[in-house]
């Protein structure tokens, strides 16, 4: 709205009228760069909301939170979610500034996701639930937070399921790179740099993060006794950084650790509360084809199917790989055909591999008997 403009609105019969007042203010200035008791112009900026006294209540009652609540969802639909990284150097400046961001344009969706179907609707169920029971969080005095862990082989599509997480709940995500962390309280700094409605995600934790030693966790290096390391983050410190003091202070955050070896973490990180939900992603079964065949050659069924069932249940191909195959040609006979001669040639190097490692495990068994 322009200065003084005036723009009537109607709502349930109420004739209501709404108008931008600007006034300028002359203020006494005495800690003024233009030294003292110079004069400073302010402009004060409100809307002046008029109607009939009559209407009142169903003004404070019905209008108002209307207003509020369509500018809210008008908001989110014309928001655009960012994607936050580790900027080292602020840390210490500024909360807020630790982080930096650049806009996350992706269009994944959970009906592009090559996953198990069952797997995939528990997942999207947990997570609309957890949208509604902002009261639920309250009653039962716990943060309004969910901890999610995703599993499996390496190039099964952890980080594209993360996307479309975030596509999902229209959030912001936060990439923790747990080597770029030095102490526990660095830890402390950069959850209170996040803001409500966002996602915080740490990939490879046990990769990233050396379990030797539940008292000292050492980041990005191996562990020695009594030894000051320069990049250290305690277990204890990144366990309250999930669901201690430190993470009770906001709202509405989603928790994502993934890992390609479950068996290598910490029991005190997989507890409810902490990881609630752990999501499984396998190799691609013939569902997760099926998906991937829709979303690249734009196909429900084919004849080649059959064939492809039968081969896909006996071979481990990521979805990666699946998608890789589909793109080599437009043509869905073309890319099929194509894609059925890979998983023939990947059943009989698994075959071969499976062989070796037999004949191997034969030889190390005899030369133990031997010595």
């Amino acid at each position: 709205m322009e200065r003084d403009q005036e723009v009537i609105d109607i709502f349930q019969g109420m004739k209501l009228q709404w108008q931008l007042i600007c006034r300028e203010n002359k203020n006494n200035d005495f800690h003024s760069f233009n030294g003292p008791n110079s004069i400073i112009q302010t402009e004060a900026r409100f809307f002046q909301l008029s109607f009939h006294k009559k209407h009142k209540d169903k003004v404070l009652h019905s209008y108002l939170p209307h207003v509020i609540s369509t500018s809210k969802a008008m908001r989110e639909q014309k928001k655009t979610v960012k994607l936050y990284m580790i900027e080292y150097q602020r840390m210490h400046r500024n909360f807020a500034d630790t982080w930096v961001s650049v806009n996350l344009n992706h269009p994944a969706t959970f009906s592009m996701v090559a996953m198990d179907s069952e797997v995939k609707q528990a997942l999207m169920d947990d997570l609309e639930r957890f949208l509604k029971r902002k009261e639920f969080y309250k009653r039962v005095e716990k943060a309004w937070k969910r901890g999610y862990l995703l599993y499996g082989p390496p190039r099964i599509g952890k980080s594209s399921l993360i996307t479309t997480m975030t596509n999902f709940l229209n959030f912001n995500i936060y990439d923790l790179e747990l080597t770029d962390v030095r102490w526990n309280s660095d830890l402390r700094r950069l959850r209170i740099g996040t803001a409500n409605q966002s996602i915080l995600v740490t990939e490879d934790i046990d990769c990233t993060v050396d379990f030797k030693d539940r008292e000292a966790l050492v980041v990005g290096r191996a562990w020695i006794p009594n030894h000051p390391s320069e990049n250290q983050v305690t277990l204890s410190g990144l366990l309250n950084f999930i669901n201690g003091l430190w993470s009770s202070y906001s709202a509405e955050r989603i928790i994502i650790f993934t890992t390609n070896h479950k068996e290598k973490l910490d029991p005190a990180l997989l507890r409810p509360g902490r990881m609630d939900m752990h999501v499984h992603m396998s190799y691609c079964s013939f569902c997760g084809f099926k998906t991937l065949a829709k979303n690249y050659l734009m196909i429900d069924d084919h004849p080649i199917f059959e064939e492809i069932q039968r081969l896909i249940a006996k071979v481990e191909v990521t979805p990666a790989q699946v998608a890789e195959e589909l793109m080599k040609s437009d043509y869905p006979d073309v890319a099929l055909q194509g894609f059925i001669e890979f998983l023939q040639w990947k059943r009989t190097e698994d075959l071969h591999a499976k062989a070796n490692e037999e004949r191997e495990s034969e030889e190390e068994g005899k030369n133990g008997k031997e010595s």
